[in-house]
């Protein structure tokens, strides 16, 4: 395997080479959490998680770690509006995330941590960095500390920005700033604000920045160097940019390479809750299965925005239904084979190891099932078992294993349908049978106009009369 990705602070797609052989450590930065997750939230977590499967299926040992902002200036905001405790609306919003990430088949990261579990090392960072003179507290008493941009001549490395060229976020502070462009690693309580939402430091009571939150927590789970950074496109500035120059500037290499996916867009716009566009995970599974959304984000390339239609995601639910319907019909033939028992296609491997363009994966699946089909007709058991088993390959490597225990619980409700279903249908079937054996066509007819009327389709093969569901 010769993995190549797109290194966002190069600029270029690079070999994937990590620190540690056989050993990849992978930070992605989580969610704020103030507020329902929407498919644009889950996006990232679909994506980086194909990364992940991925490097597992080269052999590497993958510590992944994904963290929670749980402290911050929106969700002392929406709290306050919603008159309920900071705290309990973070985990509240949390507990949906994580129902979310589990409906789409996001494998858990090796460890999660939250903001408020790591204020210790965000107070240790910050000292450091006041020491070497690339911080400095506030003088006009709010308590605030800053980082000081200018001490730091590699500002703007990341996003390639000339530091003459940028100007202070609209919503920026400025109390207390030697430069506009200096950002917060630490805020001062405010009156207004609850007592449980501050830290004692020696700076006074307050909370965290957000860029520090991660600084700190991908240090302590790996360490001062690690592989991969992730997270959407719109975090690359400020936040990684801070990232960046607040960990460099005390010494630390940080982040190997960095990786970032596109957006999921509405009219054009980033889906976000501010403007009304969103589509939260729930409300969009009342239209497709789970396993058929996932199959609609992994489709697209992980860097390519993608302009959210229902229409557009019904037509992918229908493709991957498509694919469903060749490995139920080849699995009567060939009996129970899974992903273990597959190789993946050269086609497939090209594709996932050059920037994990994953239309073309998907186009490799959709050839094999191609040719499996051709192979439903054919006398050769063992090559339309050999074909199976690499399409439940490829799949699992994409989440999208129909056989993987964690679309169980829709597997069994469905499986249980479908039997029930089955009987009947089979009862119809067995009426139609008798009807044409006695040359009552008529009758025949119509018990098959009975069953497409139901939405059931009826294909007589040369084994039988097999159903399916109209569209499937």
């Amino acid at each position: 395997m010769t993995l190549r990705l797109y290194d966002t602070a190069a600029r270029e797609i690079r070999d994937f080479v990590p620190l540690t052989p056989g050993q990849v450590g992978m930070y992605v930065c989580g969610l704020t959490v103030q507020s329902e997750p929407h498919i644009g939230h889950i996006r990232s977590g679909v994506n980086f998680d194909v990364l992940r499967r991925w490097l597992i299926t080269a052999g590497y040992d993958v510590t992944y770690i994904r963290n929670i902002t749980d402290i911050d200036d929106k969700i002392l905001l929406k709290s306050a509006e919603q008159g309920t405790a900071w705290y309990a609306l973070a985990y509240d919003m949390s507990r949906q995330l994580a129902g979310a990430y589990d409906a789409l088949n996001v494998l858990a990261p090796t460890y999660e941590p939250l903001a408020t579990g790591h204020v210790p090392e965000m107070v240790e960072l910050i000292a450091a960095l006041v020491a070497t003179g690339h911080a400095y507290a506030a003088e006009d008493g709010s308590g605030d500390v800053y980082f000081d941009v200018a001490s730091w001549p590699e500002y703007g490395a990341l996003s390639h920005q000339r530091m003459e060229d940028m100007e202070p976020a609209d919503d920026a502070d400025p109390r207390g700033k030697r430069d506009p462009r200096d950002f917060a690693l630490w805020k001062g309580r405010k009156p207004e604000e609850p007592q449980t939402a501050s830290w004692p430091t020696p700076w006074g009571r307050g909370r965290p920045g957000w860029h520090i939150e991660c600084s700190a927590m991908a240090a302590k789970y790996l360490g001062d160097s690690f592989d991969i950074h992730g997270g959407g496109i719109d975090l690359r500035f400020p936040h990684h940019e801070n990232e960046l120059a607040q960990s460099r500037a005390l010494g630390k290499p940080f982040a190997q390479y960095w990786l970032h996916n596109a957006w999921i867009t509405t009219a054009g716009e980033k889906m976000s809750k501010s403007l009304g566009n969103s589509l939260l995970v729930p409300n969009v599974l009342e239209h497709v299965r789970a396993i058929e959304l996932r199959f609609y984000m992994v489709a697209a390339h992980y860097r390519s925005h993608v302009e959210f239609s229902f229409e557009a995601l019904h037509e992918a639910a229908a493709g991957f239904r498509r694919i469903e319907h060749f490995l139920e019909r080849a699995h009567e033939r060939v009996g129970d084979v899974g992903a273990r028992d597959g190789s993946l296609s050269p086609e497939f491997v090209e594709a996932m190891d050059d920037d994990l363009r994953t239309p073309s994966a998907v186009a490799a699946v959709y050839d094999a099932v191609r040719e499996g089909n051709k192979l439903l007709t054919d006398a050769d058991a063992e090559a339309l078992r050999a074909t199976v088993a690499s399409v439940h390959a490829m799949l699992d490597v994409l989440g999208l294993d129909p056989h993987d225990p964690a679309w169980g619980g829709d597997r069994k409700d469905d499986a249980a349908l479908h039997g029930v279903v089955d009987r009947l249908v089979q009862g119809l079937l067995e009426q139609r049978a008798k009807a044409r054996a006695d040359k009552d066509f008529s009758t025949a007819d119509a018990v098959r106009d009975q069953l497409r009327a139901a939405g059931i389709d009826i294909e007589d093969t040369p084994t039988g009369p097999r159903w399916t569901l109209e569209g499937s």
